[in-house]
């Protein structure tokens, strides 16, 4: 059966882990070929690492750029990675921290840096893609957003706020290059199983992380796999009809 993204390139960000290993590989399984753009090689899991895999089972569909999202020069090289392979079909704006403070103890060195690498990398990325793509007629661009852009939870203000922001920055996006044939939808995953919600914000596997359990109907974590499959099915001819959109991937716990 033919991929889903048969002959199509994709670019994702922040690829070395997590949800953005997951939507590389599938993109790839589905017969994308795949630019991983990461800060480093070797971050824990590894974008090289990511590459390796996906080399191993599609010789040829994937390949690594070092990229630093918060600077407009990494994100076009990576951008200019992908249009070397033929052209850039979908861009995927994966790539995200989160740092955590409460307001009282709120820094502007926290403010920029959430700030630097959760909105300023969507919109230039964003802004990377659609210059390659709308001289071509067609594109997809999907933006991480979270449910965390949806509701405002003490102590997290700065990721609500980037991740809120987001979300409506999609939603202009999405108005803006429509006239383009360029999709723009966001992803809002919940909490799922990655290096942010089990060591960098430690979620799953606390008394915390379990209290919030009962509150998800599904009464489980999601998998990044999850996500990847929501990215897949937006990023495919399956959602044509599908811009301006946040598709949720939470278990049901916002249940809106």
């Amino acid at each position: 059966m033919t991929g889903l993204l048969e002959g199509r390139v994709a670019l994702v960000t922040g690829a070395s882990s997590g949800n953005g290993r997951a939507i590389a590989r599938l993109f790839a399984d589905h017969g994308a070929r795949v630019v991983l753009a990461d800060l480093s090689e070797a971050p824990r899991e590894g974008g090289e690492t990511t590459a390796a895999l996906i080399e191993a089972a599609h010789p040829g569909r994937a390949r690594f750029v070092r990229s630093d999202v918060s600077r407009v020069a990494d994100l076009e090289a990576a951008v200019g990675a992908a249009e070397s392979w033929g052209g850039l079909d979908v861009m995927v704006n994966n790539a995200g921290i989160l740092l955590k403070e409460p307001i009282l103890e709120a820094t502007e060195a926290t403010f920029d840096r959430m700030i630097d690498v959760n909105v300023r990398s969507v919109l230039f990325g964003s802004q990377a893609a659609a210059r390659v793509m709308v001289p071509r007629g067609r594109g997809v661009i999907l933006n991480m957003g979270s449910i965390a852009g949806m509701r405002g939870t003490g102590g997290f203000s700065h990721y609500n706020m980037t991740k809120g922001a987001v979300r409506l920055l999609s939603y202009a996006l999405a108005d803006e290059l429509g006239p383009h044939g360029i999709r723009v939808n966001v992803v809002a995953p919940g909490i799922m199983r990655t290096l942010m919600n089990v060591e960098d914000d430690p979620v799953i596997g606390t008394p915390q992380g379990e209290g919030y359990l009962p509150m998800i109907p599904l009464r489980r974590w999601g998998e990044p796999e999850e996500v990847a499959k929501a990215c897949l099915y937006l990023a495919s001819d399956l959602a044509s009809y599908v811009t301006g959109a946040t598709h949720v991937v939470d278990g049901g716990y916002l249940r809106i």
